[in-house]
């Protein structure tokens, strides 16, 4: 039975229950895992640039594993919330027992590159050797954190999918509180530690992530009681499931792996221009993401969110509720670029970088801030509403022309053809965050991409 109220936004309690706790809470975890890297990049700029700079590039190897990861997240999360809208929460678990062992795989292959030819991986992203050099001592050590990453953020994902996310707060908390300590002591040889500079970083970073495992771990098996989950359903391979799970997961997780070679590409484009662009970028990076963390934490709560109720067959809630999603990740953006231009300086004067670097960075924030706007609509609809309402696969397709159509090949050609400013480059690096709000819009709002997933859902439409 739907439960739409009149009017052209929705005043459905039951929207508010869902979506705003989720939000809150996603926001909370995603805010505490960016701090980790917020703590890493400071110390590490205060360390050296160059440094920071090595550690930039590793985090572009990470940044590409995040995205398949991701891709798998996706299958489970808008499956899992799909089942969880009919209340069937076996199939959850099987979905998640396959998406671990995918996601398990991509990290192997990963940690096997970065062990195989640390080197000519990272030199792929620019041919300072030195930052290279200094790349390769963090990456020794971080290849590690591949395999443990992918099994803890799935696991969460399965969570998020029956609208538990507190214990990812609880688990990003733990991380920063470790991970700055260690970093403290690791980086700079505190309280009687060794001075290991940049692999005290690496090795902060893996024993915060191992406790993020031994964390979800533990609440998943032990603690929660929705899911039910046990070891003997989380290492099963339910072959009935990975038909679905493939058509969830595989077109997100092809334009994941696309999207993270092109961040790499991004990063290469911006690296071989000057080794204060690189720091630069990282720093912009790292702050921005902290200011729109709750813009983009929306796409995985309208995820769930819509998942849950094309699950319970709820189609005439669906157009108020995405309009009414729609219009908060606007507010959210504008909140966002109000706030990095607000912030910017003061958290800038914490970095030791150079002038350059510092002036670059600051720049460049005001680039994140306007771009920003555009990043809390674009994303959070097609990766939330669109991905959650049964079609993941637009994400894929619109992501990977925007990128590889537009954003690669205009910036490389300002770059190296026509000699184009760092800031130039970065602006157009950066443009798609707008180009792609058109389409996300026109998309979002025609409701094609409303369909039920799950083995008895036939497909619907809005």
């Amino acid at each position: 039975m739907s439960r739409t109220r009149t009017g052209f936004f929705t005043k459905d309690p039951a929207f508010k229950k869902t979506f705003f706790p989720l939000l809150i809470v996603i926001s909370l975890q995603q805010l505490a895992a960016l701090c980790v890297n917020l703590v890493d990049n400071i110390m590490l700029g205060r360390y050296t640039e160059l440094a920071l700079s090595g550690a930039t590039l590793v985090n572009q190897l990470q940044f590409m594993l995040q995205q398949l990861i991701y891709g798998t997240g996706t299958g489970v999360a808008v499956l899992g919330s799909q089942y969880w809208g009919k209340k069937q929460t076996e199939p959850i678990c099987r979905i998640t027992g396959i998406g671990v062992k995918i996601a398990l795989a991509a990290g192997f292959v990963f940690f096997l590159m970065a062990r195989l030819n640390p080197a000519g991986v990272l030199g792929l992203f620019t041919g300072d050797t030195a930052v290279v050099a200094e790349g390769v001592k963090y990456l020794s050590i971080m290849c590690w954190t591949y395999l443990i990453f992918a099994v803890s953020n799935t696991l969460m994902y399965s969570l998020q999918s029956v609208e538990t996310a507190s214990v990812g707060t609880v688990m990003s908390l733990s991380t920063i509180c470790i991970n700055a300590i260690l970093n403290y002591c690791l980086i700079y040889g505190n309280f009687g530690c060794p001075e290991l500079g940049i692999v005290g970083a690496a090795y902060a970073t893996l024993t915060s992530r191992t406790v993020e495992l031994i964390i979800v771990q533990v609440y998943l098996l032990r603690i929660d009681k929705k899911l039910h989950m046990t070891v003997k359903l989380l290492f099963s391979f339910d072959v009935s499931y990975l038909a679905d799970f493939c058509k969830a997961a595989l077109p997100v997780m092809a334009s994941g792996i696309l999207w993270g070679v092109a961040q790499g590409a991004q990063t290469a484009i911006l690296g071989h221009m000057a080794a204060a662009v690189i720091a630069a970028n990282a720093i912009a990076m790292v702050v921005s993401q902290i200011f729109m963390v709750v813009g983009m934490s929306g796409a995985n709560a309208a995820s769930v969110t819509m998942g849950k109720i094309v699950g319970q067959r709820r189609f005439d809630d669906v157009k108020p509720y995405a309009r009414t999603i729609q219009l908060i990740f606007l507010i959210l953006g504008a909140c966002s670029c109000v706030l990095i231009l607000l912030f910017r300086g003061p958290i800038l004067s914490l970095y030791a970088v150079s002038g350059e670097a510092k002036s670059l960075a600051y720049d460049f924030l005001l680039v994140m801030a306007v771009t920003g706007i555009g990043s809390c609509y674009e994303y959070p609809v097609e990766g939330g509403i669109i991905a959650g309402g049964g079609d993941p696969k637009y994400q894929a397709i619109v992501d990977t022309l925007f990128m590889w159509c537009f954003t690669i090949p205009v910036s490389a050609l300002a770059a190296f053809k026509f000699g184009a400013s760092p800031l130039t480059v970065f602006w157009l690096l950066k443009a798609d965050q707008f180009l792609k709000c058109i389409p996300n819009a026109i998309v979002c709002n025609r409701y094609r991409w409303v369909k039920d997933l799950t083995k008895d859902g036939p497909e619907q439409k809005a």
